[in-house]
């Protein structure tokens, strides 16, 4: 009863998939930014004005490393491919999945990109940030499905076909 973990960049997909997914595989659904803003009684963008990326990171790392269920779909927020220890334990008792899409179709997507929740630097773009968490997206992968003019169906067919394979 391995989880499914569920990494790309912010607005891919990974929490629409992921309520679909958990449905149709029978598992249970966890929102790792919603851990977050439980855990710290603000939202994601509220947690970054106030303190910060740095903060932002620790908190975020913490709640993935504590992380202990089984059977579930794991939606994590955009950065946790930063964090080496919490994608090793995910692996230990999941498949990390890497939903891939373009950064055409990001852009698109994410027009709210300052009240998101995006850790994103001091002068650094969307572009910048795709063209830094692509390689680590793809390093942790253990499947890539690529979500460009997919549905959600169809994103979650690949899904199951590919981890049941």
């Amino acid at each position: 009863m391995k989880n499914i973990i569920l990494v790309g960049m912010p607005s891919c997909g990974k929490s629409t998939v992921g309520v679909v997914l958990a449905k149709t595989m029978n598992k249970g659904f966890v929102d790792t930014d919603i851990l977050i803003q439980q855990a710290e009684k603000k939202t994601l963008q509220e947690i970054i004005d106030e303190y910060g990326n740095d903060y932002f990171h620790r908190v975020e790392e913490r709640e993935l490393l504590a992380f202990d269920g089984k059977n579930y779909v794991v939606a994590t927020g955009g950065s946790a491919i930063y964090f080496d220890r919490a994608m090793e334990k995910f692996r230990e008792n999941g498949i990390i999945v890497y939903l891939q899409v373009s950064l055409d179709t990001v852009l698109e997507r994410l027009s709210n990109i300052r009240t998101r929740g995006v850790t994103l630097e001091k002068g650094q773009t969307l572009e910048d940030l795709y063209a830094q968490r692509v390689p680590l997206y793809e390093k942790h992968a253990d499947i890539v499905i690529k979500g460009d003019g997919l549905t959600v169906e169809e994103v979650v067919e690949q899904i199951i076909r590919k981890t049941e394979a």
